[in-house]
This record gives C-alpha cells, sequence and structure tokens, in this order.
C-alpha cells in the first residue's frame, strides 16, 4: 500500500522543514539574535552564539519549586502546551513548493498562535502570586487589544485573495490589500513577542517577569523554548506572506530564512531603541491602528472591485 503523499508531506513540515528539525534550533538562534541586538545597540558585547542553547541545557537540569494539587499540575502543564502549539503552527507554515495542506488551515494557524498568550495568562493566575496576576491581567488586556488588528488584517488578506488555504494564499500574486495586511501583521508582532515598547506583562523592572515569576528549571525552559518557537512562527507567517513565489525548493527555503532574520533584527533593534509604554497607552495606540487599518482595507477593497 502506498503512504498518502499528503500525510508524507504533512510529516516532514511538522518534523524536518520548517517543523522541529529547522523550528528548534532557528528559536535558539534569534532568541541570540534578539539578545546581541540589544546589547550592540546599548554599546554592550552581548552573549556568546550558543548562550539560549546553554542557558535552556543549564535549565533543565535544576529543580523546581515543590507544587501540589491541581495548581502544580496546570502549571507544570501551560509550558508544555505553549511549546506544543507554537510547534504545530510552525509546521503548518507553506515554505516549500507543494507542500500540502488543507482547506482552513489558516484559522488553525491563528489559533495555535494564540495557544502561547493563553497559556502565560493561565500560568500567571495558577501560580497564585501577585506579580503573576497582575502580568496574566495586563497579557489579558493586550491580547485583546492587538489582536484586534492581527485578526482583521490576516481574514483582509484571506478575503481579498478568496481563500483560507495557506499554500494557495501564498501562490497568489500580491494585492496592494494583502501588503497592507502584512504591514498591520508587522504592527502586532511587537506586542506578540513581548517586546518593547509593548513588553508589559514580562516588565522586570515593575512586577519581576510577571506570569514566569514562580517558573524555574525544566519549566521556565519550555517557556524560553516556547517563545523562541513563537518568534519563528510569527516571522514564518510574515514571510509566507510576503515572500514571491518560487518553484525553486532551495531559493525558496533560502528566502523563508532570510526575511525572518531579517523582520527578527528589525523589531530587536526597535526594541532596544524604544521605552515601554503604559497599558492604556498601548491599548490607544492598537485600537487606532484598528481604525486606520479598517478604513484602509475597506478602501481597498472597493479600489480592487472598481477597478476590476
Amino acid at each position: 500500500m502506498i503512504p498518502d503523499t499528503n500525510l508524507i508531506n504533512a510529516l516532514a513540515r511538522l518534523l524536518i522543514f520548517p517543523g522541529l528539525l529547522f523550528a528548534v534550533p532557528a528559536a535558539w538562534f534569534f532568541l541570540w539574535v534578539e539578545r546581541k541586538a540589544v546589547a550592540l545597540m546599548q554599546g554592550r558585547v552581548g552573549p556568546p552564539f550558543m548562550q539560549p542553547f546553554f542557558d535552556f541545557i543549564k535549565l533543565l537540569g535544576k529543580t523546581t519549586p515543590p507544587r501540589s494539587g491541581v495548581a502544580g499540575l496546570l502549571m507544570r502543564a501551560w509550558p508544555l502546551i505553549a511549546v506544543s502549539a507554537a510547534a504545530g503552527a510552525v509546521g503548518l507554515l507553506p515554505v516549500l513548493p507543494s507542500s500540502g495542506g488543507f482547506e482552513g488551515d489558516l484559522i488553525l494557524l491563528l489559533a495555535l498562535l494564540e495557544l502561547p498568550s493563553m497559556c502565560i495568562i493561565a500560568a500567571g493566575f495558577s501560580s497564585r502570586s501577585i506579580f503573576g496576576e497582575i502580568g496574566s491581567a495586563r497579557e489579558a488586556v493586550l491580547s485583546v487589544a492587538y489582536n484586534v488588528v492581527f485578526l482583521l488584517a490576516i481574514v483582509s488578506v484571506a478575503a481579498s485573495q478568496h481563500t483560507f488555504r495557506l499554500e494557495a494564499l501564498a501562490q497568489l500574486p500580491a494585492s496592494p490589500l494583502r501588503w497592507l495586511g502584512v504591514l498591520a501583521i508587522l504592527v502586532c508582532l511587537p506586542a506578540k513577542l513581548h517586546l518593547n515598547p509593548f513588553s508589559l506583562p514580562n516588565a522586570e523592572q515593575e512586577i519581576y517577569s510577571g506570569p514566569m515569576v514562580e517558573y524555574a528549571g525544566p519549566e521556565l525552559a519550555m517557556w524560553e523554548l516556547s517563545h523562541g518557537l513563537e518568534w519563528v512562527a510569527a516571522t514564518g507567517l510574515v514571510a509566507t506572506l510576503a515572500a514571491p513565489h518560487i518553484t525553486l525548493v532551495w531559493l525558496a527555503a533560502l528566502i523563508f530564512v532570510g526575511l525572518m532574520f531579517a523582520i527578527v533584527l528589525i523589531l530587536s533593534t526597535l526594541a532596544s531603541a524604544t521605552a515601554r509604554l503604559a497599558i492604556d497607552t498601548t491599548v490607544r495606540f492598537y485600537w487606532q491602528c484598528t481604525l486606520i487599518f479598517a478604513v484602509l482595507a475597506i478602501s481597498s477593497a472597493l479600489f480592487m472591485r472598481f477597478r476590476s
């Protein structure tokens, strides 16, 4: 019996490229780029190339605080769910030509991208720490604020191209509304990745890392890996929408990785050059972006309709 081609493609995307075999090293690399860019902007040397990997191994060797009851089980479960969701989101990205996929996989990708934020919110409240609860409350408010723009951008791009299938969306020629959607997604990434000026949930000077304050050892290592995989998934989504359709496998993969690296470098540099905004300023900023993007999206849709 011949194995199903779609199943083989799906397993290859999940386990090899852009899946775990690529995504995990890329996550550590992007975490290093983030820290290195901030250090260079501040006039410091910064960490060595392998430092995120060494930190991960070091945390795996440490012990976690003893916890009992349902709260303890939940605190151990949240980082594992976050890592699984981020890895699954990376595996859905249609990097290579004819990589498979299914109708509506864009909706699944959005759900998986949102799961790590939901796990962070739940983790802070499960920790029973006042600092964790404040960080979770901030994460919840921030998530509501930027997700309006993020979801509106994704839906507008998909609607303009008449498909919710990622592979078909990547192969179609770009429209003005698609580039507008990519720009809106880029505006949302600093908040989704907890970068300045939107690093409210994990403000170390105010609330001691927020939802992560009670985490240590292997659990904290999983949170760090989840954050790195979010980098890969979020920048990979933008790269998928922005990259031109190319039939050569090696060139498509090279452009995909190059665009991701450029986005990480730009966002990290921006984070090091800005200060953290207050929660009310952040919410007001994203609500204003929502209004502006909604007007531009409707105008672009009407323009394309009348032109056709």
